[in-house]
């Protein structure tokens, strides 16, 4: 079983969008600069270290990357069984699986981040990780501090991140080491995050969350407030408000994902820290950790994966296909009602979308429509929905009439070696 994980503020870095420039899912980075009317790609390629450590640029930086890696594995078949994202990741996670649209995930990053370092700006705040004490030893040292101070992160065992007032988390420190523990790290952050501290954030937060609209996420999505995945939509809002200020259960929801029966985890954006965090939390008997940053990295995914399932012998011919790069899937740019153009409607049967994969399926004969780079699918709204790959229609993965959001496959090709 497959999961995603989706990294939070603190894994952005320079230049980490340099790598995508020539790929086609860097034309997400050009919807997000209309979106928010912020030159989301000067982010990604030129802004420096100090730019980027600015909470909002932080958040909206990461968010977008990790969107770009998430639409290139999509492109290549990758799908998962689960998804969860860490603090900021899991809005990355909710438009992942189609809980919200790109445009809504985009607005709200963006809100949320302004509003979170406003909240810093009027009430100063750090962060530290405490190495080497399990969780109720480091709760207790916050408990025993005069000054305000909290347990933030449950990352993995020997790892959790308090935060709070500076002078608090000075003292919890002295107490945590008193208690065993082995290191306390400084963070260098302006804000004591998923805090108390946080609340005139939340209180902005709730605004912004009241004017978009959850779907149901297909896969579904864990939650980072008490660790369990939640289909319905209406718990989104509440959920996301909450874990504004209170901890990120990350230790809990990767137990959670291992226990539905999830083996490899693939972390999709910059850093890199997720893929650790799996690795300190999670039995290592059959258990894979992978994180996918830059084109290579996925690559390098797909051949792993590939070996492995030939391996355990557990492959199909599909799978075998699909991991050898044989099966190409053509993405909505855009969100909106899909229209297919008639010559693709009547070409190939339309295959089972999530919702009905578990139904009868009447069989038809495919690949009879040969598919050109830059011929026209179909549209997303008012876009155009145009292949950037050549190959044999095989299904149409979207029922007409369905909306869509930028980078959902709407089409499966067999690909042929034009490029």
């Amino acid at each position: 079983m497959l999961a995603f994980t989706f990294p939070g503020q603190g894994s952005q870095r320079p230049a980490m969008g340099a790598s995508w420039t020539g790929h086609e899912s860097f034309e997400l980075v050009t919807h997000a600069s209309e979106v928010v009317g912020l030159d989301v790609a000067a982010l990604l390629l030129e802004a420096d270290q100090e730019t980027l450590t600015r909470t909002a640029n932080a958040q909206l930086a990461t968010f977008v990357t990790s969107l770009v890696v998430l639409d290139a594995a999509e492109r290549l078949g990758l799908e998962p069984a689960a998804c969860a994202g860490h603090s900021l990741g899991e809005y990355t996670a909710l438009v992942a699986t189609g809980a919200l649209t790109y445009e809504d995930g985009l607005r709200l990053v963006w809100e949320r981040g302004a509003a979170m370092q406003d909240a810093a700006d009027q009430r100063a705040g750090t962060m530290m990780a405490v190495l080497g004490l399990d969780d109720d030893d480091v709760a207790a040292a916050c408990q025993r501090s005069e000054g305000e101070a909290w347990v933030a992160n449950y990352n993995a065992p020997g790892q959790v991140v308090i935060a709070g007032d500076p002078a608090a988390l000075a003292e919890v420190a002295e107490i945590a080491r008193s208690l065993g523990a082995k290191r306390v790290l400084a963070f260098p952050v302006g804000g004591a995050f998923h805090t108390p501290f946080m609340t005139p954030a939340r209180d902005r937060l709730r605004k912004a969350l009241a004017t978009v609209t959850f779907h149901p996420a297909e896969p579904v999505v864990v939650a980072n407030v008490d660790a369990r995945p939640h289909p319905e939509p209406d718990d989104w809002p509440g959920l996301l408000s909450a874990q504004l200020c209170g901890p990120v259960r990350w230790r809990q929801s990767l137990a959670t994902l291992h226990g539905a029966g999830a083996r490899t985890f693939v972390e999709l954006g910059p850093g890199g820290v997720l893929t650790g965090l799996v690795k300190r939390a999670l039995p290592p008997d059959g258990v894979t950790a992978v994180s996918v940053a830059t084109p290579a990295d996925l690559e390098g995914l797909v051949e792993r994966l590939a070996g492995a399932a030939a391996a355990t012998g557990r492959e199909t011919a599909h799978d075998n296909e699909r991991f050898l790069m044989t099966e190409r899937l053509i993405v909505a740019p855009a969100t909106g009602r899909f229209r297919p153009e008639p010559a693709f409607a009547a070409a190939t049967p339309q295959l089972p979308t999530r919702r009905d994969r578990d139904g009868d399926t009447a069989a038809a004969p495919a690949g009879q429509l040969q598919v050109a780079v830059g011929d026209r699918v179909g549209w997303a709204g008012e876009a155009e929905i145009r292949s950037a790959f050549a190959g044999s229609l095989e299904g149409l993965l979207v029922l007409p009439g369905e909306r869509v959001v930028p980078g959902q496959p709407v089409a499966w090709l067999r690909a042929s070696e034009e490029r």
